[in-house]
């Protein structure tokens, strides 16, 4: 009975958890002999080659608190996320055990970002240079709070 009463628990937990309209993701780079249980083929734009990720994210959008989108022109955006305690811890464990690697970036099902890891990541900040739609950013208005204000 406690077995059927905690995995209720968890049902309802999840169906009340607040839906997310951006989606974000952050894949690395995997080994090219992984399987295809573990990870897709890319073509990569920086080295022209084709590449596996990672099926399974290392960074999502539940990890993103708050971010600061900024316009480039021509309907372009990018912005800079912050992400959570998990987010950041997640980030720094990746840019230490994948240093010289790359990790992929993904908004609402497009690839927007491919980043070479060249140092250690501790701030728990990723920046987007460019990419981003208006309608990406209206999206991650409904989801995150601009840094430097509070969420509505």
């Amino acid at each position: 009975m406690l077995v059927i009463a905690g995995a209720l628990a968890c049902v309802c937990g999840a169906a009340s958890a607040k839906p997310r309209h951006c989606i974000f993701r952050v894949h690395a780079e995997a080994n090219s002999r992984d399987s295809d249980v573990f990870a897709s083929a890319v073509h990569a734009k920086l080295s022209g080659k084709d590449v596996a990720i990672e099926k399974i994210p290392r960074i999502s959008e539940q990890d993103v608190v708050a971010f600061m989108p900024y316009p480039r022109g021509n309907g372009d955006f990018g912005a800079l996320l912050q992400l959570d305690e998990h987010g950041r811890l997640t980030l720094d464990a990746l840019s230490l055990e994948r240093r010289g690697g790359f990790v992929f970036v993904f908004i609402n099902g497009r690839a927007i970002s491919e980043m070479e890891i060249d140092k250690r990541i501790t701030d728990g900040k990723i920046y987007l240079a460019s990419g981003l739609t208006n309608a990406d950013i209206e999206l991650m208005k409904k989801d995150w709070k601009l840094i430097g204000k509070k969420k509505r």
